[in-house]
């Protein structure tokens, strides 16, 4: 019964070894959903793609560490969250944080919006809806912001982001209720 045991653990190794022993194809398809996470979280260009290089660095010098309990998606979430977090935390203290309330602006966020021919008019109510949400989002505290941009932005199931995040399945779905109230009801005033 040992040897059973041990076989699938052996295998199980062997498995994870596999996933993350091609790092430049872990990169080239993680890449975007790690900016995009990165870029909603911090609407920061920049910072964006700060906090994407170091999640893929710090995966790969800590890549014979990865047990594979997650999948390797939820993995890079978690240590993207959690980079987001430190980096929100040491923008705090900065002034132009402030100063610049956003640097994400209307052109940035098109490519986002179907353009499937909609008239001018449609596309500025949009696009203004768009920027409701957004500056809605922003406002929400970190853990609601994060629950929610990874389960509307990244479109991880509930389950996922409770492995991301470290949070129980029933906080996730807290923080999400809590956060989605919270967006219509910024964005219902903004009407």
């Amino acid at each position: 019964m040992e040897s059973v045991a041990t076989s699938r653990e052996i295998a199980s190794m062997e498995d994870r070894a596999a996933a993350i022993a091609d790092f430049d194809s872990v990169v080239r398809l993680y890449w975007p959903r790690i900016f995009r996470f990165a870029l909603a979280s911090l609407r920061d260009r920049d910072a964006a793609q700060t906090v994407a290089q170091d999640c893929f660095l710090k995966a790969y010098r800590g890549r014979d560490r990865f047990r594979g309990d997650a999948s390797l998606l939820t993995w890079l979430m978690q240590i993207t969250v959690n980079l987001v977090r430190d980096n929100a935390r040491s923008r705090r203290f900065q002034f132009w944080k402030r100063a610049s309330s956003s640097s994400i602006d209307g052109e940035a966020t098109r490519e986002w919006i179907p353009d499937a021919g909609i008239d001018p008019e449609r596309r500025i109510l949009v696009q203004e809806q768009v920027d409701a949400v957004w500056t809605a989002t922003g406002r929400l505290p970190e853990r609601q912001r994060t629950v929610f941009l990874l389960r509307y932005v990244e479109e991880m199931e509930l389950l996922e982001i409770a492995a991301v995040t470290g949070l129980k399945e029933g906080a996730v779905k807290v923080h999400l209720y809590r956060a989605l109230r919270s967006v219509r009801a910024q964005v219902g005033r903004l009407r």
